[in-house]
């Protein structure tokens, strides 16, 4: 496993919850055992107890998106190593999972489930992969979706920098909502003209009179 495919960890927890709309899908062990994806022997170890440490760890990441989309570096930063200082890694050298064609491993690095608890492991995978993500391509590579009121959180891994929005759906909501509002504004400004043109008219009119 590579690890950038951690940071998608923190991505998924961190938009577990939508504040700006009141949404909140972490309510229950089942949906904390649904952010492993795949990793079922991690998930099947978690509890009620691990809701309520999950959301103290989502708050914590999405600060550091806040802190990045905001342009702070080095807030961002701080608030990551002292996520990562918290909840070390344990990293193993696996071959599971992955085969060539002679059926023989390919050794990859993989991180260890945490032996303490379920949310302790989840957070050193989410704040290593964000770290590695971060270093890799870039603190503005984090952001924070810009159709409102979606603010979901994304990783960025266009060519060019330019993501904006969390997901097509976003993209194209945002699209649509400013194009309306130019139309808008140009159906005002022509409104506009026309009455000023009118009262011209009748000024002129007038004072033929």
């Amino acid at each position: 496993m590579e690890l950038a495919y951690y940071s998608d960890y923190a991505v998924r927890l961190v938009n577990s919850e939508e504040p700006a709309r009141g949404k909140d899908s972490l309510t229950s062990v089942e949906a904390v055992r649904d952010l492993f994806g795949g990793n079922q022997s991690a998930a099947r170890r978690a509890t009620e107890a691990d809701v309520t440490r999950f959301r103290s760890v989502r708050s914590r990441l999405r600060a550091v998106f806040e802190a990045a989309d905001g342009g702070d570096e080095t807030l961002a930063v701080d608030l990551l190593n002292s996520l990562l200082l918290e909840f070390p890694v344990s990293p193993q050298i696996s071959g599971h999972d992955y085969r060539d064609d002679d059926g023989r491993p390919l050794w990859h690095m993989h991180l260890a489930d945490h032996p303490s608890n379920v949310t302790a492991g989840y957070a050193a995978i989410a704040a290593m992969g964000l770290a590695f993500h971060l270093t890799e391509y870039g603190v503005d590579r984090l952001g924070l979706c810009e159709a409102a009121p979606c603010r979901n959180a994304y990783l960025d891994t266009s060519t060019n920098r330019s993501r904006r929005y969390c997901s097509d759906r976003c993209a194209t909501r945002a699209n649509v909502a400013a194009y309306r509002a130019r139309k808008r504004l140009e159906a005002d400004r022509s409104q506009k003209t026309g009455l000023a043109a009118d009262t011209a008219q009748r000024s002129t009119a007038s004072g033929e009179r």
